[in-house]
């Protein structure tokens, strides 16, 4: 045996892990930032026509729309 030995400090705890409801919440977060983004990207697009903005925001809501719900189920 050796009476040398480094004694190394304890581990702190594990962080908690989040419940069901914080982990949806937190998912619906970066959704909202992430179509929040694409959106402006649309919308301060230099090129597109305003019928195209229009069809590509239809288009970002409706998928949107189907993850929120996707995230909702769970």
């Amino acid at each position: 045996m050796n009476i040398y030995a480094q004694k190394l400090p304890p581990r702190p705890p594990a962080p908690p892990h989040p419940s069901k409801n914080e982990m949806i919440n937190i998912k619906s977060r970066e959704l909202d930032k992430k179509y929040q983004a694409e959106r402006k990207m649309i919308l301060n697009h230099p090129i597109l026509s305003k019928k195209m903005k229009q069809e590509q925001l239809k288009a970002l809501t409706a998928k949107y729309k189907r993850e929120k719900q996707a995230l909702r189920r769970q």
